[in-house]
């Protein structure tokens, strides 16, 4: 599937009646994704004087509570595929200390349109897997990002009990869709980690949690386990995150 054009057009209109059905007004970056993009994220480091880029920010839970940090960013550019996505973002963030900081962006992740180095930071939160071609995707970041920049990236991790629910529901006939959203890939920790190794980036860190007990006739219900366990398990967790860097390139000999 295309995003350009006439089928990019009714893609944009779906995922902006998406947005407008699946809207909570007291939504907060609270999520599991969220839990491990603030376990890995270093806000002095990462976030401080920083410029940053959300790529598919959808309704701007994560963007709100970044600018509320004491310590804001220099620009944080919260950018989506769906324009009602960043209304709703727009709307969140007018209580948030430092909402001067954000701007918003109209963008395709697989051409974001903005200028090539400019940004420390950026992270992509449970998007990449609604692409056509995420390592297209995934260069186009590497070009935005400056040299030593860092990515983090969160994607789901099929290899848990949802992947088995996928296959369940696909051999009761029925289509596993994340809420009606269009394209919804069958994603991985190795196969995140390829895409990316494919795109240039490089690996810093790799982490996932999120584990989820199966129960017949219902959906999967999410379950606390002993520590000991999750560390034994955590390559199955529904949510992965892949933190990678753009690579200093060496001058050629001579220049």
């Amino acid at each position: 599937m295309s995003r350009d054009g006439a089928s990019g057009a009714a893609v944009r209109r779906t995922y902006d009646e998406w947005h407008a059905r699946a809207e909570s007004p007291g939504a907060v970056a609270d999520t599991p994704w969220h839990e491990l993009l603030f376990r890995h994220l270093d806000p002095a480091r990462d976030i401080a004087g920083r410029r940053v880029l959300e790529i598919g920010c959808g309704r701007g839970e994560l963007a709100a509570r970044l600018a509320d940090l004491e310590a804001p960013p220099a620009l944080y550019v919260a950018a989506d595929f769906a324009g009602a996505a960043l209304g709703f973002a727009r709307r969140r963030a007018r209580g948030a200390r430092h909402s001067g900081t954000l701007q918003y962006a109209v963008a395709d992740m697989q051409a974001i349109g903005l200028d090539s180095s400019t940004f420390d930071t950026v992270i992509s939160c449970e998007t990449i897997e609604h692409l056509p071609e995420p390592v297209s995707a995934l260069r186009e970041i590497q070009r935005v990002l400056r040299p030593g920049g860092r990515l983090f990236l969160t994607t789901p991790n099929y290899l848990g009990v949802f992947g088995a629910y996928r296959i369940y529901l696909r051999a009761t006939g029925r289509r596993y869709t994340e809420g009606g959203q269009p394209i919804c890939r069958v994603t991985s920790l190795p196969r995140t980690l390829g895409w990316m190794r494919r795109a240039g980036l490089r690996i810093l860190t790799v982490d996932a949690d999120g584990h989820y007990a199966l129960r017949p006739g219902r959906v999967p219900a999410r379950r606390a386990y002993p520590r000991w366990l999750s560390r034994m398990i955590w390559p199955f967790g529904l949510h992965s995150i892949v933190i990678a860097e753009r690579p200093y390139v060496a001058p050629a000999a001579g220049v």
